[in-house]
């Protein structure tokens, strides 16, 4: 038992080795020791405020870029519905040169057909005159092939010409 309970002269030195200790400590290392801490919650509440600060920035910047979003969003409508009525543009455009193309083809084909059937008509009244000389010439050559028809016709014209 005698281990447990301490003697006299032991509590004497403990006591003196720990205010030799308390005194040095106080004396040396409180100070820095107190400054480190202070610095030390210093620092924690900057960085606590910056954290604030940069948390509100955030926001701001949130805020700026759904705005540009947005804005970005509206440019692109834009020039969607400005792209949309330049097509519409081009292709009523194209429509109207095509139809009006279609339209001088069209006449031109009509013209064309038009001098190709007077064409015709023409060769075909010429042939007709063709064939009819022919006719007449075979005719005259047969009704003039002997010397009665000749007299007889030459009178015929005679009698014809005098009524006339």
């Amino acid at each position: 038992m005698k281990l447990v309970t301490p003697d006299i002269g032991l509590i004497i030195w403990m006591s003196l080795t720990f205010l030799t200790v308390l005194f040095l400590l106080s004396k040396f290392a409180w100070k820095p020791i107190l400054k480190m801490i202070r610095e030390r919650e210093k620092s924690i509440e900057d960085a606590l405020g910056a954290a604030e600060q940069a948390k509100v920035e955030m926001k701001k910047l949130y805020a700026g870029n759904e705005q540009l979003l947005r804005e970005a969003m509206n440019e692109r409508d834009q020039i969607l519905k400005i792209a949309r009525e330049t097509k519409e543009q081009i292709v009523a455009e194209a429509r109207q040169k095509a139809a009006e193309e279609a339209e001088r083809i069209v006449a031109s084909a009509r013209e064309t057909i038009r001098h190709e059937k007077m064409a015709a008509v023409i060769d075909l009244k010429n042939q007709v005159a063709s064939l009819s000389l022919e006719v007449a010439e075979k005719l005259v050559r047969q009704q003039l092939s002997s010397d009665d028809k000749q007299k007889e016709l030459a009178a015929k014209l005679v009698a014809d010409a005098k009524l006339n």
